[in-house]
């Protein structure tokens, strides 16, 4: 018996103080390792200034990605302190960076609200890097410390004065043997301080990106506040009603609860309701929620009937649904104990808030209606439409279900269903017409995966309703095979299968046809986003034969590339100098220039010569700005304009080709010496056994998963690519046209 224990006793007990705690399970601190838990470390540090400015001791956050790929974010707050802490003995900076839950945010004099409660924030971040350095501008002193994955490297010292200036800044370098990101991306942080601008009006957040070539740099600052972003969410909608803004404090058990809300009704047929609670988005919601939404209900309600603009019998059948319908909210309150879920805080806990919330929302949005009858008006007859869809919708129901469509017994006869029942290891795909579908089906593994041909292009939900959307027989279809229901009977726990996979051509027809998919799965049913069950199916461009060896090409630029390596075998490519390229150099080279000939090709599609672009120092627009970053590359090599696209010509014709425009064609046909290429024009050109081996075969195929990393951003981009509003379309195009790779094939 005391064999089969094995060797557990004290001395196998582990305990992990502190830093160690963290390294060992970041997740449990941070969320995961990954894209998320890698920009989450610099919200962490951004949060500390924040709860400055909420103190009402910071105005200005700068943030930089620096060369070197670290991170820095300097605050003009009161710098943390430097003194010697009572109790630990160490100066109060090293305590707050190297001790969980230490900090000034507990005992309530000087944060009365703060996001970073748990006091494990930048703590945790320090842990979590491979090298940190803090400078601390206070009491006339500039003080310097540095750590590396915790631990006190260099230790506090003076480093310089500083007069009447005061701050903090820190520069930290993640831990890559943690972490499986590498870099910080613009796109992930200038969403989150965009948004931590608007919910604190007045505070300036300069942000600027020094690493690689890129350099953006953009300053947010909005004395609007939350208007301010409603504004932003809605501006590829059309408003109904002006931004209506109402807040107010109740005090609670563990202080003043300050609430602020802003709203705003548009024509589109979804909701859009952003949460924070001190800073922090709640992307679960929580009581804040819950109680805007409970007052939002009852006040419309009893201002309709009291008003005589709802009857008895339509105040009894509106739900909260209806009332909400094209509705965009955010609701931001400031607790001064906030209970979240977990550390990554994304839902919010307090009971009390619930009720605080609700008196404010319905004491000020009642005023409101009864000052501003005609957008009350307004608000209601949408509300009464969006209950008459509802219902029409319902009757769609019931009647498809006595028709057996929906009752999930009967399936659809185009499903080609798949005989395992556990949906953890069954797929669908979605296919594109069904000449696609006959070859997906036949060459299908007939145990695990489904196949469901799509006939046409399938209704545009952003501009339907759902009443319109259930009368479509493809719609109706598809929440049929899937196996969810829909609205009020949604479950995604019956879904019977856990991929769901869109396979289109790659054209603008199948792109178009994905578009319209990925809008019904986010409009509709965005759990199946969320538990990152519905994925892109990547089929191949081109089939490429070489002495007998086929091999399948993703996409154009893979071909470019296979081509040039190949075609570099026999090649010696020098510089300007003279000097030869190593292969690598070489290669970079090759790409480099053909990267350069698709951006010219597409200038000269829009009517515009690229060598006068290229040399005209006053243009400017995407094309140009384009070209000349690609030119400034070429430089490194020591070559310019001439050598790609010859001297000017004194005739103002087009120049004769330069010599690099020459190499570059001839090393790409010298790379497809031997080969044999096929350019697939749509999946249904691939047999049965070739769409297998590419596309579906899980031991060979390439899939996205989609995955929704910001949903202000999703919802944006849904709205002005799917929406009514052509005007920003047409202007999202034109900037965005040279930027496209492969629009057609």
């Amino acid at each position: 018996m005391a064999e089969e224990q094995g060797n557990y006793n004290a001395e196998n007990i582990q305990v992990l103080e502190g830093m160690e705690a963290v390294r060992k399970r970041p997740a449990m601190y941070i969320g995961d390792t990954g894209e998320r838990g890698y920009h989450h470390l610099v919200y962490e540090v951004v949060d500390n200034s924040i709860d400055e400015a909420l103190a009402g001791y910071c105005s200005m956050i700068d943030v930089i990605i620096n060369p070197d790929g670290s991170l820095t974010v300097q605050d003009n707050g009161r710098g943390i302190p430097v003194d010697m802490h009572p109790t630990q003995h160490k100066p109060a900076i090293e305590v707050v960076l190297t001790i969980l839950h230490a900090g000034g945010k507990f005992d309530g004099s000087n944060y009365k609200v703060s996001g970073g409660l748990h006091g494990v924030g930048v703590s945790c971040v320090n842990a979590l890097s491979d090298w940190m350095k803090v400078d601390v501008k206070r009491d006339g002193k500039i003080h310097h410390i540095e750590f590396s994955r915790g631990h006190v490297t260099k230790p506090l010292e003076v480093v310089g004065e500083c007069g009447d200036e005061t701050g903090t800044k820190v520069t930290f370098f993640p831990d890559h043997t943690i972490f499986s990101c590498r870099a910080f991306k613009w796109e992930i942080l200038c969403a989150r301080l965009r948004e931590l601008a608007f919910l604190n009006k007045g505070v300036t957040i300069h942000f600027r990106d020094d690493e690689g070539e890129a350099h953006h740099e953009e300053t947010f600052h909005y004395d609007g506040g939350i208007d301010e972003f409603v504004e932003y969410l809605n501006q590829n909608k059309k408003p109904l009603s002006p931004v209506i803004h109402f807040e107010g404090a109740k005090e609670g058990t563990t202080g003043m609860v300050q609430a602020e809300i802003s709203l705003q009704y548009t024509d589109s047929y979804s909701t859009l309701e952003q949460t924070y609670c001190n800073n922090i988005h709640t992307i679960e919601g929580g009581t804040h929620l819950s109680g805007f939404r409970r007052a939002l209900t009852a006040t419309i309600k009893k201002y309709g009937l009291d008003n005589k603009l709802l009857k008895e019998k339509e105040f009894d059948s509106l739900t909260g649904d209806d009332m909400r319908e094209g509705l965009t909210v955010v609701v931001s309150v400031k607790v001064p104990q906030p209970q979240f879920e977990g550390q990554t805080k994304t839902k919010l806990g307090n009971g009390e808030v619930d009720g605080i919330v609700g008196s404010i929302v319905s004491d000020k949005l009642m005023t409101f209606f009864e000052e501003n009858p005609s957008i009350a008006k307004i608000v209601i007859e949408k509300t009464l439409l969006a209950a008459r869809a509802r219902e029409a919708a319902r009757a769609a129901r019931e009647s498809t279900r006595r028709k057996g469509v929906m009752d999930g017994l009967s399936l659809p006869g185009k499903l080609r269903d798949c005989s395992e029942r556990d949906p953890a290891k069954t797929e669908l795909f979605l296919v594109e017409g069904d000449s696609a579908g006959g070859s997906a089906q036949t060459g299908r593994d007939r145990a695990t995966q489904a196949i469901l041909p799509l006939r046409g292009k399938v209704l545009n939900v952003e501009k339907a309703r759902i009443d319109r959307m259930l009368a479509n027989a493809e719609i109706r279809t598809l929440i049929t095979a899937i196996g969810c229901g829909f609205g009020e009977e949604w479950d995604v726990s019956k879904a019977r299968y856990h991929k769901i996979v869109i396979m289109t051509d790659a054209d603008v027809d199948g792109a178009h046809i994905r578009t319209l998919l990925l809008t019904f799965f986010y409009r509709k049913m965005p759990e199946l986003i969320e538990k990152g069950y519905v994925y892109l199916a990547q089929p191949p461009l081109y089939k490429v034969e070489r002495k007998k060896k086929i091999e399948y090409v993703l996409t154009d630029g893979e071909l470019t590339q296979k081509l040039l390596t190949l075609g570099l075998d026999d090649f010696e490519v020098k510089g300007k100098d003279g000097s030869v390229l190593d292969a690598e150099k070489a290669k970079e080279l090759m790409m480099l220039l053909a990267e350069i000939e698709a951006t010219c090709k597409m200038v000269e599609e829009r009517g515009f010569r690229p060598e006068e672009l290229v040399r005209d120092e006053t243009a400017t627009g995407s094309g140009a700005s384009m070209l000349k970053k690609e030119f400034s590359s070429l430089s490194a090599y020591g070559y310019g304009p001439d050598d790609y696209f010859g001297p000017p010509s004194l005739t103002g014709a087009a120049p004769a080709s330069g010599k690099l425009k020459k190499l570059l064609d001839d090393v790409r046909a010298h790379g497809k010496q031997g080969l044999s290429i096929y350019r697939f024009k749509g999946l249904g050109e691939m047999d049965d056994t070739e769409l297998y081996e590419t596309t579906m075969n899980p031991a060979t195929r390439h899939m996205l998963r989609v995955k929704l990393n910001d949903a202000v951003a999703a919802d944006q981009m849904f709205s002005l690519l799917m929406g009514d509003e052509v005007e920003p379309r047409r202007k999202f195009i034109e900037d965005n046209a040279l930027n496209v790779r492969n629009l057609d094939f």
